[in-house]
């Protein structure tokens, strides 16, 4: 799957799927969660729904005459392929990855560093 970023409301309605305490949301649960601070009809909430789903980033199965969704990658799962993109679209991979390194904290260095020689080991 082509990773790209998500559009506005797409992105807003990922974060509160991916922070539910449920394993699976009808778009009546999410519609409601997201009135309590934003004005939204429903309408809007199961269109876009509908499109992550046909993008492939929510899978569905149906509960009645409602749909129960849930996302098809975790948050972390859909960060990493965008960083792979990065890496790989953004030019000299070796220098986007400099520019990376250069940029984040001592501990997300040392967070990186763990997770090569995770990495490494699983190899051997």
């Amino acid at each position: 799957m082509a990773v790209r970023g998500f559009g506005d409301l797409e992105a807003v309605l990922m974060d509160r799927l991916w922070n539910r305490d449920v394993d699976t949301t009808t778009v009546r649960e999410l519609h409601d969660d997201l009135t309590t601070e934003r004005d939204i009809a429903y309408t809007t909430v199961m269109s876009t729904m509908d499109n992550l789903h046909r993008k492939g980033w929510l899978a569905r199965r149906r509960d009645g005459r409602a749909y129960r969704y849930w996302p098809t990658m975790t948050r972390e799962e859909y960060s990493a392929r965008r960083m792979h993109e990065a890496l790989t679209t953004g030019g000299r991979g070796d220098l986007v990855l400099r520019y990376f390194v250069d940029r984040i904290s001592d501990d997300e260095f040392e967070g990186l560093r763990a997770a090569v020689r995770t990495r490494r080991s699983e190899e051997n």
